[in-house]
Parts: C-alpha cells; sequence; structure tokens
C-alpha cells in the first residue's frame, strides 16, 4: 500500500482510493483498474478540484492512461451531487476520455438529480444489475428508504473480502436516517435481506460518511436497531 493518504486498498485487480470533501465530511471514492487504467468515480461530492486530485493521483497505480469512464451516485440528496456537473462536463486531470464519463444512478432518484444538476444521467439503474468497466465490475443493490432510489455498489475480490459502497443507507451504528416509520422498515428489511443475508461478516462497508465497518462488527445490532426505530 502506498503512502499517500488517499489510497484504502491496492487489491489485485484494481486500487481503491477515498477522499472526504465539504463541510458535511462526504467519502468520495475511485477505483481504478491496474491493466487498463479505467477509472469509476462513486459520489462527485463536491470540490471538483479535490476530485481531479484524487483522480490523478492514481496514475501511480497503473501504467496506463487514466480514463475516467463513470460516475455513479449512490442516492440524490445535494450534498452527494455537488461536484457531479463539472465531472461529468469536464473529467479534468488524468482522464484520457475524449468524451465526458457515463453517469448511472437509481431510476427512481435519477429526475431529482436531473433536476438539481445540469445534467442527464445516462443510466438509470434497477436492482440486480452488473456495471461491467473495462477491470471493473460492479454489482447493483437497491436499499429503498433513505431515498426512494438508493443504490449500493458491490465490488467482489478474488480470495478477498467483498467491498459494499453503501452511500447512506448502511453506518458503523445503524441505517441511514429515515423520514417515517415506513420508510425506516423497508431499509432496515432491504438491508438485512439484501446485505447482511447474502455476504459475509467480512465484508467491508464503506460508507457515505466516515469511517468503513464491516458486516460482522454490524450484525448483532440489527435487533437493537428495529426495536429503537432508527
Amino acid at each position: 500500500m502506498a503512502s499517500d493518504s488517499s489510497l484504502l486498498y491496492d487489491l489485485p485487480a484494481i486500487t481503491l482510493r477515498r477522499i472526504s470533501v465539504s463541510e458535511m465530511n462526504n467519502n468520495v471514492y475511485l477505483l481504478t483498474a491496474k491493466k487498463s487504467g479505467v477509472q469509476v468515480l462513486i459520489d462527485a461530492a463536491d470540490d471538483a478540484g479535490a476530485i481531479r486530485g484524487l483522480l490523478a493521483e492514481a496514475a501511480q497505480d497503473t501504467p496506463c492512461p487514466l480514463e475516467l469512464t463513470a460516475v455513479l451516485t449512490t442516492h440524490s440528496h445535494w450534498d452527494h451531487i455537488r461536484a457531479l456537473e463539472e465531472l461529468l462536463n469536464a473529467p479534468g486531470a488524468g482522464a484520457a476520455a475524449t468524451s465526458g464519463p457515463e453517469s448511472a444512478a437509481g431510476a427512481e432518484d435519477a429526475p431529482a438529480i436531473e433536476a438539481e444538476k445540469n445534467v442527464t444521467i445516462d443510466r438509470r439503474l434497477s436492482h440486480g444489475e452488473v456495471l461491467s468497466y473495462d477491470g471493473v465490475d460492479l454489482n447493483v443493490i437497491h436499499l429503498r428508504g433513505h431515498t426512494p432510489g438508493s443504490m449500493a455498489f458491490v465490488y467482489r475480490v478474488e480470495d478477498g473480502p467483498t467491498h459494499i459502497f453503501t452511500g447512506d443507507s448502511l453506518f458503523p451504528g445503524g441505517v441511514g436516517k429515515t423520514w417515517s416509520a415506513e420508510d425506516f422498515a423497508t431499509l432496515l428489511d432491504d438491508v438485512e435481506a439484501r446485505l447482511f443475508a447474502d455476504y459475509e461478516d467480512d465484508t467491508i462497508i464503506h460508507p457515505g460518511h466516515g469511517d468503513p465497518t464491516t458486516l460482522g462488527a454490524e450484525r448483532a445490532q440489527l435487533p437493537a436497531w428495529r426495536e429503537r426505530g432508527w
């Protein structure tokens, strides 16, 4: 693992980098494929300049020219999309693509993102899809409740823990904020059925804010979360 602070994991096929931006301490994640230079960004939350710096830092991770191929958005809340327009319209330093990257978000959240930002969501995601870029494959999980179209993205590692990017749907210590008892029940049901039931305890959860956790560290707390109602 390199000494620079943005590198979280040096995995066999990709590197995973992260920076925290804005007064909300939003996490921005970058996956860079070592054999192609393809880059997939998760949540262009804020500070396009810092994100361009993150893209450029990955030049040390691969001998290939870097190409920002996709920008994925976990959900439509304003603090996760503030740099989206600038990143989509001008990929910036380190990106070899002549056209902008593909944008993708949950089908139910895409209209709100487009209404707030001057962007087009190219790919409207639904539960169970697989996103395949050159060297980066991500499974899409719909986690309803925090927003109608919140999505998590799953990166599987051969002979290693799975990594899941959960946006604001799952954090250390609980699920994301909801605005009704019904939304809370829906979100916790989805988290239990689509994350905890399907993935091993060593699965690493990368939330939209704050530090990572594992499913194993959180599993025993599920009954308490349901009882407290948040």
